[in-house]
């Protein structure tokens, strides 16, 4: 299981307590990708692979370039290169799957940028939130992603964290909201019926993305070009 950030790429396999990482950024394409985990998992004996990619996947194939890292992504012969079989899901989706108990949930990642995903009775929804304008000719993942915090400091960061989910809360009413992400920790207070979603939820997301119970949508609603 790959979950791929602009950071960190994190994989892990069955049988394994803890996963292990190495850095990624806006060089990384995925030729150099493979080099990386090889030398890191080079022992590893598995029979499928789940990916988590940090961008708009469609029909279960990369649809569009991510922005924070590099290129060549859309084509790239995973399961060539892999010689096992491949599911690609958003890695947005892939958290919300590991954080799921039921009912219409949507789940927000604070990271790098501003992942989301939502799943509605089992249905997996990808979503792209984060590029949706804002304010000021901004985006959301503009004001409450990485870059943001830093701009805008800790204590204004927070506000717009809340504010932002209040907005996607009105408007596409979940049962529940779960927070992922590497920053989802830096907030000191929880809206109501927010969760704070567990660090191992992108990987225990990569399993059950090969039950028969979790079934990704076709499309993406509310992404890019649409």
């Amino acid at each position: 299981m790959l979950d791929i950030g602009g950071s960190n790429v994190k994989c892990v396999v069955t049988g394994r307590k803890r996963s292990v990482k190495f850095k990624s950024g806006t060089t990384m394409t995925p030729p150099l990708m493979m080099d990386a985990l090889r030398l890191v998992a080079k022992r590893w004996d598995f029979d499928v692979v789940s990916i988590g990619y940090p961008g708009v996947v469609r029909q279960g194939g990369i649809a569009c370039e991510p922005y924070n890292l590099g290129s060549g992504w859309i084509g790239f012969n995973f399961q060539e290169a892999f010689g096992r079989p491949v599911k690609i899901i958003n890695d947005a989706a892939m958290q919300a799957l590991g954080g799921y108990t039921g009912g219409k949930m949507l789940f927000l990642g604070l990271g790098t940028g501003l992942g989301s995903a939502m799943i509605i009775d089992d249905l997996v929804v990808e979503l792209e939130l984060g590029h949706l304008p804002y304010s000021g000719g901004n985006t959301f993942e503009d004001y409450v992603g990485e870059e943001g915090r830093i701009r805008f400091g800790n204590k204004k960061w927070r506000g717009t964290v809340t504010d932002v989910i209040e907005v996607f809360r009105k408007a596409l009413l979940p049962d529940y909201i779960v927070l992922g992400g590497g920053n989802a920790s830096r907030l000191k207070e929880l809206p109501s019926e927010t969760l704070l979603g567990n660090n191992n939820n992108a990987l225990l997301g990569g399993f059950r993305l090969w039950s028969e119970s979790s079934r990704p949508c076709s499309g993406n609603l509310l992404s890019n070009g649409l």
